[in-house]
């Protein structure tokens, strides 16, 4: 079923330095006439070595600012070779729509001395591209060993690889990215975002390897992507808006989740979010929603649409759990605060790896409201036990859902 997404009309409207692309949902990154930047912007004419030892940070930084401060389109290259960089901070704002071609692959050097919290960070850009066919490689194996998150609750958090902070009108297209450190791409406080026929590739066992986590953001679009990570392929946290995820095949990997919510005080609605003609392989959960039992905001999360997605031996198709408490961190009596509503379950089929198919576990003290099960069809891929539902303090109903499954 085709994506419908909504762009911000005004926008397009009052930008000259912005064209729309025939062959996405969201305006592609362009400007106008390009001026004379203040240098090159081919970084191996700064002094980037492309022989995967030479630090090539400066170089990258310098062709930033090269472009950054130049007006109209600037296109920055990374040509084929493997630049090894510690953290590059790229910031705004910017006079130019920038251009980042990127042919050859980056190395996040295993220091972790050389970042102060994440590695590619880009902040306050408005219309940016990142294209072509290389690597950005966070050379995660050289550092999960440092990560203490699956012990400890307030862990030191090891550096993301590619993260979007206050960005405007961005393409993500092409690239592939490798072996983060921690998350892949973190996408904050963003608006009109589209990652399109992106790889994203980690190990099933690499630490907090998130592929796509979302944030206080406004339509993101997520199509056509190939997602395998120790992680959630894509999570989607507290304020973010007109969420569109289509095409994209997710395993291995923790599924499709939004949340985790509440955990934080003064967290944001999550609203408006569209998950279709998605396949899950192997992965540890499905579609989730998931709240923090002792949840410390009240944010809602309401107008969810999961539609065509096909189950490939999944643990957990799908869920909707208001009692999470990883490691037993929470009061387990804890009253949630989160609202659930308005979610749509349809034409999900396939495999569980597990006889409960669906889990929807919500809260006494706030029952989950307007949940719809329609058209889901998910076997049990063993003979030792039957397809099974569990349903708890939920209101909604199920449509043409085989009575296993029909627990609404």
């Amino acid at each position: 079923m085709a994506v419908t997404v909504v762009v911000a009309l005004l926008l397009l409207a009052t930008s000259p330095a912005f064209m729309a692309s025939a062959s996405s949902p969201v305006p592609a990154a362009a400007g106008g006439s390009p001026s004379v930047p203040a240098g090159p912007l081919d970084i191996v004419q700064l002094g980037a070595k492309g022989d995967g030892k030479s630090d090539a940070t400066q170089a990258i930084l310098k062709a930033w600012k090269n472009a950054c401060d130049a007006t109209g389109t600037q296109k920055i290259t990374i040509p084929a070779g493997n630049f090894l960089t510690g953290a590059l901070e790229l910031a705004g704002p910017c006079k130019s729509s920038i251009i980042i071609r990127l042919d050859g692959n980056l190395l996040g050097t295993g220091d972790l001395n050389a970042y102060k919290k994440n590695w590619i960070e880009i902040q306050n850009v408005d219309n940016l591209s990142i294209n072509g066919h290389g690597t950005i490689d966070g050379q995660g194996p050289l550092v999960w060993k440092n990560n203490e998150c699956q012990r400890s609750y307030n862990c030191k958090i090891l550096p993301n690889s590619l993260v979007l902070d206050f960005v405007k009108n961005a393409q993500i297209r092409g690239i592939t990215l490798l072996n983060s450190k921690f998350f892949h791409m973190n996408i904050f406080s963003s608006q009109n975002v589209l990652v399109d026929k992106v790889t994203i590739k980690a190990p099933g066992d690499s630490p907090n390897t998130d592929g796509i986590h979302i944030g206080d953001s406004t339509n993101v679009t997520i199509t056509g992507t190939t997602i395998g990570v120790g992680d959630d392929c894509i999570s989607i946290g507290p304020g973010s808006k007109m969420i569109r995820v289509h095409g994209v095949h997710c395993g291995p990997g923790h599924g499709i989740s939004v949340g985790s919510l509440g955990r934080y005080k003064d967290e944001k609605d999550v609203e408006d979010v569209k998950v279709t003609d998605c396949t899950l392989v192997g992965t540890s959960n499905g579609l989730r929603i998931k709240s923090y039992e002792d949840s410390k905001s009240s944010p809602k999360a309401s107008k969810f649409l999961y539609e065509g997605v096909t189950m490939d031996n999944v643990s957990y198709p799908i869920i909707i759990d208001q009692k999470y408490c990883p490691n037993n961190i929470c009061v387990k009596s804890g009253a949630s605060k989160v609202a659930v509503s308005d979610v749509i379950f349809r034409n999900i089929h396939g495999t569980s790896n597990t006889p409960e198919a669906v889990t929807l576990s919500c809260a006494n003290n706030l029952p989950c409201q307007g949940v719809q099960l329609v058209n889901v069809d998910i076997k049990y891929n063993k003979s030792n036990n039957k397809t099974m539902a569990v349903c708890k303090n939920v209101a909604g109903k199920s449509i043409g859902v085989a009575k296993e499954l029909a627990c609404l």
